[in-house]
């Protein structure tokens, strides 16, 4: 089979993602998988090749259409030339990770690549660069036009998708309505036939302490949740909850579910990250393209050192290897 084209962008370069990112085009995996090609300035990875110990050739390629074996292809922007530091927010470095980002998602509707895989970056640094996104998935909705869209987390054992990640607990509360919590579990159903499971077993959490306890500690899972659920129960799927949140975890651990429904940011994270901290893969589900990712940040404490662990990002070029000979 025809290896896929992965396009793999940088992150913020004063941050640990072109180590990591040179890290990973070592891995045998990777390579005997697919023809990796980076998102990135050339001057940027030059500069990080020795921190890491690589000594492979990397080329400026001026499209993914020209990468080849036994050489480090780069599609560099030309928008830094080395004038940044190592662990240090940086507007222009925030502006990087987006040209990076920006050029790798027109490639890849362009059909160039078969999916983007994303190093970290900075929100910080984003908005001094004038860049006011919250975030990797907002930046994936907006230039590709998605409407439904969702984070998928999966690592240790776990999958979890969330109805909202990347805004305050009062809100995300107040996000838990019916039409949204049923359109993440469309995404769910989606995304794990996408992986290969014909039949996804979703298992959707409640938002409350034991689910509301029949409405005694709220009345979101029986006004929001249990309504969605039962829509989606109509239309075929394989649907259970809501399971109360202590529990649903242990649960799916013990193979009684493909994918649990969490219904806000850390409801998610936090027994994805327990499970497993370096090795999460995090995905943007809904769009027109492929779009897998590390699950950590910029990790500025190890930038510049050669020491950060690429486990993530080889599990992100890993799932999207899977995903794009699915699709």
């Amino acid at each position: 089979m025809t290896k896929p084209v992965i396009g793999i962008t940088i992150g913020d370069p004063s941050g640990v993602g072109p180590e990591i990112s040179l890290k990973t085009l070592r891995n045998e995996e990777v390579l005997a998988s697919c023809i990796p090609v980076l998102y990135g300035d050339e001057a940027v990875l030059r500069r990080a090749a020795p921190i890491v110990g690589c000594s492979e050739k990397i080329a400026a390629v001026s499209g993914p259409e020209e990468a080849k074996a036994g050489q480090i292809s780069v599609v560099s922007p030309g928008v830094l030339t080395g004038d940044y530091e190592f662990a240090k927010v940086q507007g222009h470095c925030g502006r990087a990770a987006f040209a990076y980002i920006e050029r790798a998602i027109a490639d890849a509707a362009a059909g160039k690549i078969a999916a983007v895989v994303t190093g970290p970056i900075n929100k910080e640094a984003l908005h001094a660069g004038g860049i006011n996104y919250s975030g990797h998935t907002e930046i994936f909705a907006d230039l590709t036009g998605t409407k439904d869209y969702a984070m998928l987390l999966m690592g240790g054992g776990v999958r979890v998708i969330h109805v909202s990640t990347h805004v305050a607990l009062r809100e995300a509360c107040d996000r838990a309505k019916k039409e949204r919590v049923l359109t993440v579990i469309r995404l769910a159903d989606a995304a794990v036939k996408a992986l290969g499971v014909p039949k996804p077993r979703i298992a959707v959490a409640g938002l409350n302490p034991h689910s509301g306890e029949s409405g005694l500690f709220g009345r979101e899972e029986i006004e929001e949740i249990i309504p969605a659920i039962e829509t989606a129960r109509a239309e075929g799927m394989d649907v259970t909850g809501p399971v109360p949140p202590d529990t649903v975890f242990v649960k799916t651990l013990r193979g009684e579910s493909d994918i649990v429904v969490a219904m806000y940011h850390d409801q998610g994270h936090i027994p994805l990250k327990i499970t497993d901290f370096m090795g999460g893969v995090n995905v943007t589900v809904g769009l027109p393209i492929i779009r897998t990712s590390v699950d950590h940040g910029t990790a500025y404490g190890k930038a510049g050192k050669g020491t950060a662990d690429e486990s993530s990002m080889v599990s992100a070029v890993r799932a999207a290897v899977q995903f794009a000979r699915n699709r």
